[in-house]
Order: C-alpha cells, then structure tokens, then sequence
C-alpha cells in the first residue's frame, strides 16, 4: 500500500501548480522533485560520514569522486550541507539553498537536473511564490528505503510517468509506448519453449540476465521487463541498460534506473546511430520501438563512413535503407548487441511499421537487410498488431522477435501471427490511440507464439502460420528482349524523330531533305541500307549530320516490329531491346529453369535471361498470407438498398414540396 498512497499523495503536489503550468508540464516539477526526495532518503544514513570524508579528503591529491562513492555506499554521494529537511528551515532562502543543495550531487546524478534544466523551474517556482511550498510538500513525503523499497519506488516513479505522459498526448507517442504494447512485447521475449536449452532458462537459481535499449524513452520497456521477470522469475534478476537522445526522457530514464538500485552509469545521453554508448557490448535481450518512418539524414554521413570502413565488422555491413526510414538501422544495430551464440545466444523484440516487411526490391538495402536476418535464422516471429495503438499514430505496427539460438524445434523457420482484431476499444481516446489489447488478449498472443513443432505446424490456420526461411526469397531474374524493327520515313515517324534534343535545331532542313523519299516502303532486313539511304537524301540536299545525330535520326524513324529480323551486333549476337527488358520474382523454392520453361517461353518467341544479372532478394508478404476473399453483395441486395433509398428520397422531396 505505501507505493500507492505516496503515489497519490505526489500525485497531489502537482495540485499546487494548477494554473501557472499547464497540465502537461507538471510532470517537469514532480518528477525531479520526486528524484530528489528519494536521493535524499537514500543518502541520509551515510550523509554525515560523506560531508566528514570530503572535508577531510577535498583538497588532497586524489580526486574525491573516486573516494566518497564507497563512504555513501552507493554509486553516487551529496556534499552539500542541505538536506531536505534543513531546506525547510530556511524560507526566504530556499531558492540559493536547494541550488547548492543540487550542486552538491556527484556528476553521474547532477546531469539528471542538468537535463530537466531544473535550475530554470526553481527560478519559475520562485517568481510565482511556489518554490517554498513544493519543497515543504515534498519534505513531508516519507521516501526512505527501509519502508519503500527499491521495487516499490520504482512503481510509483512509473506510475508517476505514466500519468505525466499521457496528459501530454501530442508528445506522448514520441517518449512513451502504450503500457500494454510493452507487457505483450516483453512476455513474448521471455516466453521460453518447451525444448529449449534449460541452462538458459530463467528459472535457474541465481540467473542474472541483462536487457538493453537504444532507444530508452523515459526507460518504460526496461522498467516492464523488470516487473515481468520480478512477477515470473523472483529468483532472478535483471540488469536494465539503455541509450537515449532526448534530454528529458534520458533524465527520467536515468532516475527510474537509479531510484530501482540499477547501476547509475547504465543509461546513456546520446544518438545511438552515431555514438553508441555500450559500444563492444552485448546483451542477453534487447528491445525497443524506435521511431517510425524517420529520415536518418542527419546521422548519414557517420552511418555511411561506419559501413563503407568497417562492413561486417561494424553494425550496418548487411545494407542501408533509403534515407526516408532509418527504423531498420536500429534493427541491425541490436543483432550486433546480440549475445553470440557460443555465451549462451541473445533475442530481440523490436516494434517497426510495416515498410520493413517490404519496402525495396532485391539488391537494395531493405531487401539486403532482410536477407541478412532471415540466410542467418535470427527471424524467429512476426506479430502484426491492430491500428490505433499508439498516441501519436494509427498506422498499421509489426513485432519483430529475433533469436540468434534457436531451440530445435524453431530453426529454419518464421512464425507470422495476426493479432489484428486482438482489440477492445478504449472509454476514452489519447491522442491517436483509441484501442488497446487486453491481459486476456495478451496471453492468447503469447499463447500462440509458444506453440512449436508438430503442434504450430497443427495451428498454421487462421491465425497463425509457419513458414520455413526460404519461403520468403526469391531471385529477381532479367529477362531481355531483342531489338526487332522496320525502318520508314513517313510523316508521322519524322515528325517524332525531330523532336530530340540534338537534331531539333535543322529539323526544318532535315524534313524537306526527306520529303521525296518514299514513305510506303518498310526496310525490315538491314539497318545500314536504311541509314546510308538517309544519308545520300540529306547529302544531296547539302545537309551534314555527325555520327550521334544521324543514330538519333535513324533510332527515331524505327518501329517495334515482331515480324521483322533480329538486330545482331558485329559478333552475330542479337542486341537487347532497353524498352523491352523486364524482371521476374522466381520463388527461391523454384528451380529458375523449370519457372522460366513454365512462365516465359510459352508466351514470348525471342528472349533470353541473363543470369549474370541475377539477385536474390526477400520479402515478408505478410497481409497475403492472411488475405480473406470477402465475396461482393449479391445484385438482389444492392438493387433492395437503391429502393430503400429512392423511396426515402421521394418521401424527402415530396415534404419539402408540401413546405
């Protein structure tokens, strides 16, 4: 009970405020306050042998933030005379006070109110009469570790930014992803099958597992893996790491990590693309939903240097996506954290939008990704989720389970799940989000998911279904054409061969050179016969052409002509048609020559498929897969409505007419 009554009683500090900030800005004054309340307790049993040591140690040869983390006991120290009892013994000086009070943490938590730009809000507070008040509220809430505990702390602070995040919808979306998103991400990410190695399991005695974000928001997706892992697995623990750019979802990140005992330095400020703050490390799960549909132009020119010197060796070597999209960066910078295999393997849960599924064809960057992921078995599952779930957009959303070793049972293959109409609607709409998933919902996904071997293949049905890798490759083949035409000067062809560029300008001179020529006779068989018969007609009439104008002139005055001989070059070869080149997607499930046999030749009397110019590629269709024809209205039905609604017409006009 105490988490909840000081939750409230918090909670109701924020009353105080009511008028000189809006709504969603009280969580700016709450949430550091509330940071410093628990630091405060925290630090009171060592606070005196702390201010001792630095008085004796501050001016000696070794730093004292090397010397005063082991006398507080904890990774960070306070050398400020102020407590938040003493600041309330003082009102007129409140405001210097708790700024030296501040002052006095050690770096590592001082860049926690750096990054709220909390010295700003003190001077609000004060300029408005409130500072006094807010510290005396806050002075009377009793957060000492003896009676709330680290876990308990920690539900309050989210439940506290919880709160904070949704009474700001327009930005929620950006920092913050729907509680029940989360719980359904991470139960799928601990869900362990039945044969998997059970020295993995957390249910050994003792595990310690670590979990990391590179795109830690206000560090909600790490807090739930804790609550889910402290729920199922009370006999293990989690070591909570993350990275994130936005200073003020990295203060509150950084404060929820330290207020639950993690290690103060786990969270990183910083632009994961660019400054991977865990660089060399790997972890044991990594999860995250990073930004949709984002450009990545700002960090191009170090994600570019990064794949062009390091390849395989750094994080992007698989392939870039197209700038518009930088989602698939994240997704490849968690395989490299990926625990390898031989440490005991590592899995991801990531949310992204449906362009990864698809989005570019073979040889490109999505689709190089794709192969990546899926040649090396780390696609575990793909979860599509209904629309509207998140606060700043509807957009249709997919989780992506990765697994780098997996059980027997689920190697060589990829578990889609459509969780779509996995819905209830919500009372009320926040922002964007009008539908969340239920507990009960949640468990029959995970359910799903958990089902393996001879018994998924049973449930490949309606909702579920397995396919093995390669049923998602193909190989994009080139199928080209040669050149067949008849050569003519006629009226119509002239008038499009001198509209190009290089001959417009004598366009005039060439037309009345060309005239006399016959214009009924095709020549099919020789192309040289055709140009030196065009280049004895505008000799004799005094007009030269260099080499590139006359080709122009000739390409200009041909036809597409099926009937005609195949164009060869000098060696016998026929020469291929550009206009005519076309692409085939042969599903890597299918011998090329048998498909080529079978879809080609039957339908086409000269080509030829360059295999040099093949690409193997891969895509994830997944909404085909679970395409339900849905049969149109009978014409009965159709014809019923229009009636109905002629008849509702006529009564309309003819009361207006009474009117």
């Amino acid at each position: 009970m105490a988490e909840n009554n000081n939750g409230a009683f918090i909670w109701s500090i924020a009353n105080l405020l009511r008028g000189t900030y809006k709504q969603s800005d009280y969580g700016k004054i709450v949430l550091p306050f509330t940071i410093l309340r628990r630091l405060d307790a925290v630090l009171d049993p060592t606070k005196d042998a702390v201010l001792s040591e630095f008085e004796k140690r501050k001016n000696g040869n070794i730093p004292v933030e090397k010397l005063l983390p082991a006398v507080s006991k904890h990774d960070f120290y306070n050398t400020s005379l102020y407590t938040f009892e003493k600041l309330t013994g003082d009102p007129a000086n409140v405001r210097a006070n708790l700024l030296n009070y501040i002052e006095g943490f050690s770096a590592n938590v001082r860049d926690i109110f750096d990054r709220y730009d909390f010295p700003a809000q003190i001077a609000k507070l004060d300029e408005n009469g409130l500072l006094y008040l807010v510290v005396q509220k806050f002075a009377g809430v009793d957060l000492h570790p003896d009676r709330v505990s680290n876990t308990e702390m920690g539900l309050i602070f989210e439940e506290l930014i919880r709160r904070f995040a949704e009474s700001s919808n327009e930005t929620a979306g950006e920092h913050f992803t729907p509680r029940e998103v989360v719980r359904l991400i991470v139960s799928l990410l601990f869900t362990e099958h039945p044969d998997e190695d059970p020295n993995k399991s957390l249910s050994v005695p003792g595990a310690v597992r670590t979990v990391y974000d590179p795109t830690a928001g206000t560090g909600g997706m790490l807090s739930v893996a804790d609550d889910y892992v402290r729920d199922h697995y009370p006999q293990a623990s989690l070591t909570l790491v993350g990275q994130e750019l936005n200073a003020e979802s990295f203060a509150i990140a950084k404060a929820d990590m330290v207020i639950k005992g993690q290690a103060i330095d786990n969270i990183i400020w910083g632009d994961t693309l660019t400054d991977d703050g865990h660089l060399g490390k790997t972890f044991d799960y990594g999860i995250s939903n990073p930004p949709f549909g984002v450009e990545w132009k700002k960090q191009q020119t170090f994600v570019q240097k990064e794949y062009d010197q390091r390849g395989f060796d750094g994080r992007f070597g698989p392939g870039l996506p197209r700038v518009s999209d930088g989602s698939l960066l994240f997704l490849l910078h968690l395989v490299k954290k990926m625990r390898p295999k031989a440490e005991g393997g590592g899995r991801v849960g990531i949310v992204l939008n449906g362009s990864p599924l698809f989005t570019g064809g073979a040889g490109s960057g999505e689709s190089n990704i794709r192969k990546y992921v899926i040649e090396n078995d780390l696609l575990d599952a793909i979860i599509a989720m209904p629309t509207d779930l998140f606060y700043n957009t509807g957009i249709a959303t997919y989780i992506w389970i990765l697994d780098n070793d997996k059980p027997a049972s689920r190697k060589g293959k990829i578990q889609l799940i459509d969780a779509t109409g996995q819905w209830v609607k919500m009372r009320k709409s926040l922002g964007s989000k009008r539908r969340l998933i239920s507990p009960e919902q949640i468990k029959d996904i995970v359910q799903l998911y958990g089902t393996h071997g001879e018994e998924a293949a049973s449930m490949s049905t309606d909702a579920s279904k397995i396919f093995a890798t390669a049923d998602f490759g193909y190989t994009t083949i080139t199928v080209e054409r040669p050149q067949q035409f008849n050569w003519a000067v006629t009226p119509e062809r002239l008038a499009l061969a001198l509209a190009g560029k290089n001959i417009a300008a004598m366009a005039e001179q060439i037309e009345l050179a060309l005239l006399h020529l016959s214009t009924a006779r095709e020549i099919k068989t020789d192309v040289a016969v055709f140009t030196t018969g065009i280049k004895k007609a505008l000799a004799g009439a005094g007009v030269t052409l260099t080499t590139p104008q006359l080709q122009a002139l000739v390409a200009g005055l041909a036809e597409r002509d099926e009937t005609a001989p195949v164009v060869t070059d000098s060696k016998g070869k026929p020469v291929p048609d550009t206009n005519l080149r076309d692409t085939e997607n042969v599903p890597l499930t299918e011998d090329v020559d048998a498909y080529i046999q079978r879809e080609i030749a039957p339908h086409v009397e000269h080509f030829w498929v360059d295999r040099i110019k093949d690409k193997i590629g891969y895509e994830i269709p997944f909404t085909r897969h679970f395409y339900k024809y849905v049969p149109p209205r009978s014409l009965e039905e159709i014809d019923a409505d229009l009636n109905k609604l002629v008849q509702e017409i006529t009564v309309l006009l003819g009361d207006a007419e009474r009117a």
